[in-house]
């Protein structure tokens, strides 16, 4: 089980691993260290496009989520009855996940807006409540899921995502 510093330290490796990709983007990039709710990174260009990112860094094979954060979760008894997906904690918010390699060779980058990160999580949690008739086997009222590597391929390294919506914020300001 990971210690709480090494989950800050990966947390930490995250952040600034991210920062240094989206500098190499040509962007402005300001971590906060995990003390703003919602996001860890303001992204800006040079002409005032800026976009929030909220950054997920892993060195195992999943990351860990609350379901009843992207959908609300009503119980009938022990089973979860899934109803409407929940507002985005913030307006345009992006995210970027990390999975940590052995060296900087093999990190991996996964990038996406949070809707799509809801609607990943909302599908994921949803099929496995359907596979057992939507109880959770060992503990029926958690809404704990965890979503691997294998289920966000297709956001791999789609940088050109935030590079858009910073563009976007730009045509709108």
């Amino acid at each position: 089980m990971a210690t709480g510093r090494s989950t800050k330290l990966t947390g930490a490796i995250g952040e600034f691993l991210v920062s240094a990709e989206l500098c190499r983007r040509g962007l402005l990039s300001t971590p906060f260290s995990g003390n703003v709710p919602h996001y860890d990174i303001i992204a800006s260009d040079d002409y005032g496009g800026h976009l929030v990112i909220q950054v997920k860094a892993i060195n195992k094979l999943n990351w860990q989520f609350d379901a009843s954060k992207y959908v609300e979760i009503t119980m009938n008894g022990d089973q979860q009855i899934l109803g409407d997906p929940a507002k985005e904690p913030y307006p345009n918010l992006y995210c970027v996940f990390v999975a940590l390699g052995e060296n900087s060779k093999t990190d991996r980058f996964f990038v996406f807006s949070w809707q799509e990160l809801s609607d990943v999580i909302v599908a994921h949690h949803t099929a496995y409540l359907k596979k057992h008739g939507g109880i959770r086997p060992r503990a029926p009222k958690s809404t704990h899921c965890s979503i691997s590597i294998s289920e966000l391929e297709q956001y791999e390294d789609q940088w050109d995502l935030i590079l858009s919506a910073i563009e976007l914020d730009n045509k709108n300001a």
